[in-house]
């Protein structure tokens, strides 16, 4: 959430210290690893699916990727990447057996700080859920791309008791009627509503498009969870 303080910096230093604490908490785990390894072979194996799900949670957490939930993401790969690591601590002890003393205090390390990380995740995703009982203005991504030849004559948002919207006020350049608008916009009518997330945020996104007072409205709205 953007800092509430009123000073110039505020939401550039904001957004850089959550960039920062994405980055460690995608790192976090390849470095436990190169920490645990054993093997040549296991650790590259391993550390390599590390750090390519834990660039795909960067490219996630910075919008370099769409469709995939943030919140949903990091409570995956806080759930998985332990789950890599004690898979590739149980193959490396079945092929070189039992460990080293100083081996297995470095594993004790490395279990506490996953202790710590797992429960930090499970926190996020309460908050996370929490957070996402409330209604709230839905994001720009969530608008539907225009076909070609539409456009976005002006775009406002509003809230009601039990949710908010966003809404666009849709317009052609060739001269089309907002009947064959609206057919172009493929929501003829009704509402079409999906789940705002896929585990954490279960609200009611919705998209509708209607003409109003002689404009095609389209509306995307995102309900409360109750």
């Amino acid at each position: 959430m953007q800092s509430a303080l009123a000073l110039p910096s505020a939401a550039p230093t904001d957004s850089l210290v959550w960039s920062l604490l994405g980055l460690v908490f995608a790192a976090a785990p390849v470095v436990a690893w190169a920490r645990t390894a054993r093997t040549r072979n296991g650790g590259t194996a391993v550390g390599a699916v590390l750090a390519a799900a834990g660039a795909l949670l960067v490219a996630v957490q910075h919008g370099w990727v769409t469709g995939v939930p943030r919140a949903d993401a990091h409570l995956l790969f806080g759930v998985t990447a332990p789950l890599v690591i004690w898979c590739g601590v149980r193959w490396e002890r079945a092929r070189r057996g039992p460990a080293s003393e100083k081996w297995e205090r470095r594993r004790s390390r490395s279990a506490g700080v996953f202790g710590a990380y797992a429960g930090l995740t499970v926190v996020g995703s309460l908050v996370a859920f929490l957070l996402a009982g409330e209604a709230n203005v839905p994001p720009k991504e969530a608008v539907p791309a225009l076909p070609p030849g539409l456009v976005a004559l002006s775009e406002d948002t509003s809230c009601g008791s039990s949710s908010c919207a966003r809404t666009v006020i849709v317009g052609s350049r060739d001269g089309l009627t907002n009947a064959e608008i609206i057919r172009r916009l493929d929501h003829p009518s009704g509402w079409t509503c999906r789940a705002n997330g896929w585990l954490l945020d279960r609200r009611d996104l919705c998209v509708n498009v209607a003409e109003v007072n002689g404009e095609v409205r389209l509306d995307v709205s995102l309900g409360d969870l109750i």
